[in-house]
């Protein structure tokens, strides 16, 4: 136990040592679809969680590729560090990714290669898409992202959240099935060009 504490002492120390010249705590993630839709979809989820895998294949790409002009879909991170342990790891590394423009595709490229994630595939996977790798390993190594990510999973708390992936259609909770989500945006008035 006791080194234990020592190691998570020494890596906050590390990180307080990192220049974050340029890099802000703050999330910069876009919405995908119509930023100005008035339904909005939310999913709080974990990139290492295997049912967000599911998800974010079988009912996120499909939703996204049928309603994108008529839905603003939002990501809130919900890492389950009891029993995903590089869920936060990969949620901050999502966020320095989304400082350069790559959230999403860091995103799906997470979910492509879930079972793959480590410390180590972080970074490979941001080289893979391009990023500037000095400024995405200092955002990473900081933990500079880490204060935004928890706001996000103290936010899913508050509305009942405990359990990945859980999505909201306008503030109201509904089933992860496309089908759950379809019939909640449909209520909301957006109206699937087709009924699912």
């Amino acid at each position: 136990m006791r080194t234990f504490a020592v190691s998570a002492l020494t890596a906050l120390l590390l990180a307080g040592c990192i220049d974050t010249t340029g890099i802000s705590p703050e999330s910069s993630k876009p919405p995908k679809g119509n930023p100005t839709a008035s339904v909005i979809v939310e999913e709080y989820g974990d990139l290492q969680c295997p049912a967000c895998k599911a998800a974010h294949t079988q009912t996120v790409l499909p939703l996204l590729a049928q309603q994108s002009a008529n839905i603003r879909f939002e990501w809130r991170h919900f890492p389950l560090q009891s029993i995903h342990i590089y869920g936060l790891p990969a949620a901050m590394a999502a966020e320095c990714a989304a400082d350069q423009g790559k959230f999403w595709e860091f995103v799906d490229l997470a979910f492509e290669k879930q079972t793959e994630l480590n410390i180590e595939q972080l970074s490979s996977w941001a080289k893979e898409l391009g990023l500037d790798m000095d400024v995405f390993d200092r955002c990473l190594r900081s933990e500079i992202k880490k204060d935004a990510v928890w706001a996000e999973y103290n936010e899913g708390r508050d509305r009942g959240v405990s359990g990945t992936p859980t999505f909201f259609v306008n503030g109201q909770r509904v089933d992860s099935s496309l089908e759950a989500i379809t019939t909640a945006i449909n209520e909301a008035g957006a109206g699937f060009n087709q009924r699912l």
